[in-house]
């Protein structure tokens, strides 16, 4: 017999991660409502042909701490992202450490909006560091787990 999955309230910061952020290395040191923030060290396996931290791979990352930071202040409801803007502003390079810091703008019951930052740090003294990219997260919120309770729910106003 099979086991379910642990909920979704049970989950370690390091299991909310997603698989891909896992697969290119990325640690998470903090979930609250308020803020996600973690860390990449730039590996061949997350960069572009010219040896720089892929777009993509900054992208993935923007999205992923947005989305555990609205899954946490909605009640650890699911959410989903629905759109996302990112600026690449200087590089990183392989060997680089990358802090990543997300932050809601607005923390709606529905919609979120996060700001997610990349910074370029001194593995010596993380008080250097240097803005490399930053990112704008929609994310919707409270979604119905399941979509056939969704009509249960659905409000009918008259004309």
């Amino acid at each position: 017999m099979v086991s379910p999955p642990p909920s979704t309230a049970e989950l370690s910061k390091e299991e909310l991660l997603d698989a891909p952020l896992r697969a290119f290395g990325f640690e998470i040191d903090l979930i609250s409502a308020h803020k996600v923030s973690g860390r990449l060290q730039v590996t061949p396996n997350c960069c572009q042909p010219f040896n720089v931290l892929h777009g993509g791979v900054s992208a993935l990352i923007a999205e992923g701490l947005a989305s555990i930071g609205a899954y946490t202040a909605a009640g650890k409801r699911r959410v989903a992202g629905i759109q996302l803007g990112i600026n690449h502003l200087k590089t990183a390079q392989v060997g680089d450490i990358v802090l990543v810091e997300a932050a809601p703008l607005s923390a709606g019951k529905t919609i979120q909006v996060w700001e997610v930052q990349f910074w370029k740090i001194n593995s010596s003294n993380s008080e250097n560091r240097v803005l490399i990219a930053s990112s704008k997260v929609t994310i919707v919120c409270n979604i119905i787990e399941n979509p056939k309770d969704a009509q249960r729910n659905v409000k009918y106003s008259k004309l």
